[in-house]
């Protein structure tokens, strides 16, 4: 058995204050996520799970719970509504019909998309709050110290899948006049 190099009264503490922060801090940002989706008629799950969609381009009930860490069936009732508005389509594979699998329509796409062109950095209290920082140090703070808490809690595959969407966002998007806009393809660009 290994020996603990920290006491119980400091285990405690580190506990309270990332419980303390992150109650804080979540409370923020749920707000901001509430304010940029509001006006497509979005919740946060449904949104998280259009995007999760989105980004996993056919994924599985199973998946949406485990990334958009919610409860199985609470990523399936809402997934349900997403696609009785057209916004996602389920279905099953031919080698795997014990799984529901969610695709983002096309429909659910162009709201992602808009949701993107609308984003509006002033009204996010989150980043304002790091803005500070952002002027003193040239850059945003930096997450690794919370990517490997993340990563020790929930498993590469959940950071995999983290790290991939960001990345898409960067191969994918880009940035014209102040608005996020998707990229052109080699044909919408030849037509133009």
């Amino acid at each position: 058995m290994q020996e603990k190099n920290y006491t119980m009264k400091d285990a405690m503490i580190f506990s309270q204050r990332i419980a303390q922060l992150s109650k804080a801090l979540w409370k923020a940002a749920e707000k901001d996520w509430q304010q940029w989706i509001k006006p497509f008629d979005l919740n946060i799950n449904e949104h998280h799970i259009l995007w999760i969609a989105y980004h996993l381009n056919g994924a599985s009930i199973s998946d949406v719970a485990k990334f958009g860490v919610m409860h199985v069936s609470t990523a399936f009732n809402f997934s349900k509504k997403l696609e009785e508005r057209g916004l996602l389509s389920f279905s099953k594979k031919e080698n795997d019909k014990r799984n529901t699998y969610i695709q983002i329509t096309l429909e659910g796409e162009s709201i992602l998309l808009d949701l993107m062109e609308q984003y509006d950095p002033a009204s996010n209290s989150v980043l304002s709050g790091t803005l500070p920082m952002r002027e003193l140090y040239g850059k945003f703070p930096d997450m690794m110290e919370m990517m490997a808490i993340i990563r020790n809690i929930y498993g590469e595959d959940f950071m995999g899948i983290f790290e991939r969407s960001f990345d898409s966002i960067n191969q994918e998007f880009t940035e014209e006049e102040g608005k996020i806009a998707k990229k052109k393809s080699e044909k919408e660009t030849e037509a133009v």
